[in-house]
Order: structure tokens, then C-alpha cells, then sequence
């Protein structure tokens, strides 16, 4: 299969590579200057141009394009660079997609589209939710749509947490749970759909290589768990102790008031159905082996 990448530089893009190569597959990067490798095509997503002939002879388009959501206040400057970041190269990328007739499109979204759940347990079938995030994954999924129009397969990613031995997540938090400064944020009764970075890019494999799936996918862990129970399970995992607690007005003041209530203190009980109905099978199906 010949798979081109959009995002291939972040966390899930330079795992998902070389997956897909040892599995067999030709892979191309998009990048947004002059390619400096045989593998690597450029693109403007802003001028909506690609270099000729990207997507001749192509089976499937993975976009994981998308500027970081919680690596700083939440602004109207940040909060329209996130959207930008995510829509605009989507509409580029299924405008390229149904104009070259390529088979799939696999496009990244996130479980904050079903805003806040609580602890209600919810799958692909759920309604979107409210709030800021929601609303951008809602938009973010509807601008593959020229995509489905003409006829392509649309796998709609819906990622929760990834778990990384570095980077992302748990960049941040290894650092301050081995200084013995991990804490449970707020109750700790928020939910946190975790998946392990080898299940993240094993499912996106799984999707490009079944050709049954369509729509929405929660890319998260079969055994969701709170912000609590996360904070012990990685506590443990590192020998360090847990006892702090870091209060609601103090995370508010610090990260701002509207990214805490959508992201630290809130959560969704988000389980992969469709992946379990169609056979995926998870590397890491407990949160305390993802952090082994």
C-alpha cells in the first residue's frame, strides 16, 4: 500500500513510519518546505498546493496535522491557530483526496468531541458535545467530507491520551513524579481516556489495512481510568508517592480558566468500540502495562 503522511514529524507521525514500512507499505511525508529526502513531498496547506504528482498512484492518506492544544493558555490568538491548524489542512487534504480519486482518508480528531462525559461511558455512537473542543473536532471531522463525496473510505481517528516512553504526556509528568511532585488535579474524578502510543499507531495501521472501516474510531485504551486512579498507577509505576492534590483555582490560574474546565478538570469515559468490534487486538490493554 502507498500511504501518504501529513503530520509525520509530531509524537504519532515518526512512530506511525516506520510501522507502516516494516509492515511493507511505501510511505511518503508531506512537509511544508523544500524536501530534503526521497520520501518527503511539499506541500503549502495555506496556498492549498502539493507537489505534482504526490498523490498519483496512492491508496491512502493519513492527515495528523494539528498545533498542540494544552502547551499554553488559551487565548483568541491560540484558540484560532488551534482550530487553523486542524481545518484548514483537512479541507486541503480531502479536496486532494477526492480530486485524485485516492481510496482512503484517515484523519485525526480527538474524544474532546464529546465534551465533558463525566462518568457516563461513551462510544463512536455518542453525540458531540459542548464547549471549545468540541466544537473544533466537530468542524475538524466535517471538512473530510468533499473527501466521502466522492466516493473515498473516511476513518475519522478520535484519539484520547497517548502514552509515550518520551514526549508528549508523559513528558511533562515524568519530570515531576520523580521529584515526588505528581497530584491528583482537582476531585480526580474526571476521566482520562489513555491509549499507549504502540496501540495508537496499531489501530491507525489497522484502519489503513481494513477496508470494513469507515467513520468515527475512539483511538483509546479498552479500561479508561480516572485522573486518580491515573496519578497512583503512574506514581507506582515510577516508586514515587502520590499525596498531593492540586486544587481547581490554582490550575485555573495558572493554565487559565476555560482550557482547565475542558481539559484538566473534565474527561471522557471514552472506550474503542469499533476497534473491539472489528478484532483489534490491544498491545496494552491496562494502563499499568502501557507504563511498564
Amino acid at each position: 500500500m502507498r500511504v501518504v503522511i501529513a503530520g509525520s514529524s509530531g509524537l504519532i507521525g515518526t512512530a506511525l513510519v516506520p510501522l507502516l514500512r516494516q509492515a511493507g507499505h511505501d510511505v511518503l511525508r508531506l512537509v511544508r518546505r523544500r524536501p530534503r529526502a526521497p520520501d518527503e513531498r511539499a506541500w503549502d496547506p495555506s496556498a492549498a498546493t502539493m507537489d505534482v504528482g504526490t498523490l498519483e498512484g496512492t491508496d491512502a492518506v493519513v492527515n495528523l496535522c494539528g498545533a498542540a492544544i494544552a502547551d499554553r493558555r488559551w487565548s483568541g490568538e491560540v484558540k484560532q491557530a488551534i482550530r487553523d491548524s486542524r481545518i484548514g489542512p483537512t479541507e486541503v487534504l480531502a479536496a486532494a483526496v477526492a480530486e485524485h480519486r485516492v481510496p482512503a482518508l484517515v484523519n485525526a480528531s480527538g474524544v474532546g468531541y464529546y465534551g465533558d462525559t463525566g462518568d457516563r461511558e461513551v462510544d463512536e455512537t455518542a453525540p458531540v458535545g459542548s464547549g471549545f473542543l468540541a466544537r473544533v473536532c466537530r468542524d475538524w471531522e466535517a471538512a473530510t467530507a468533499v473527501a466521502q463525496r466522492a466516493g473515498a473510505r473516511v476513518v475519522r481517528v478520535r484519539t484520547g491520551l497517548v502514552i509515550s516512553p518520551s514526549g508528549g504526556l508523559m513528558g511533562r509528568l515524568k519530570p515531576l513524579f520523580a521529584l515526588g511532585l505528581g497530584a491528583r488535579l482537582g476531585s480526580g474524578g474526571q476521566y482520562m481516556p489513555w491509549i499507549s502510543l504502540e496501540d495508537e499507531v496499531g489501530a491507525i495501521r489497522f484502519a489503513l489495512e481494513h477496508e470494513e472501516l469507515s467513520g468515527p474510531v475512539n483511538l483509546s485504551g479498552p479500561v479508561p481510568v480516572t485522573n486518580a486512579e491515573f496519578t497512583r498507577a503512574v506514581g507506582e509505576a515510577m516508586h514515587r508517592p502520590t499525596p498531593l492534590v492540586a486544587p481547581g483555582f490554582a490550575l485555573r490560574l495558572v493554565l487559565g480558566a476555560e482550557l482547565v474546565e475542558e481539559m484538566v478538570l473534565a474527561g471522557q469515559r471514552a472506550v474503542p468500540a469499533v476497534l473491539r468490534e472489528h478484532g483489534y487486538s490491544f498491545r496494552h490493554p491496562t494502563l499499568a502495562a502501557a507504563l511498564e
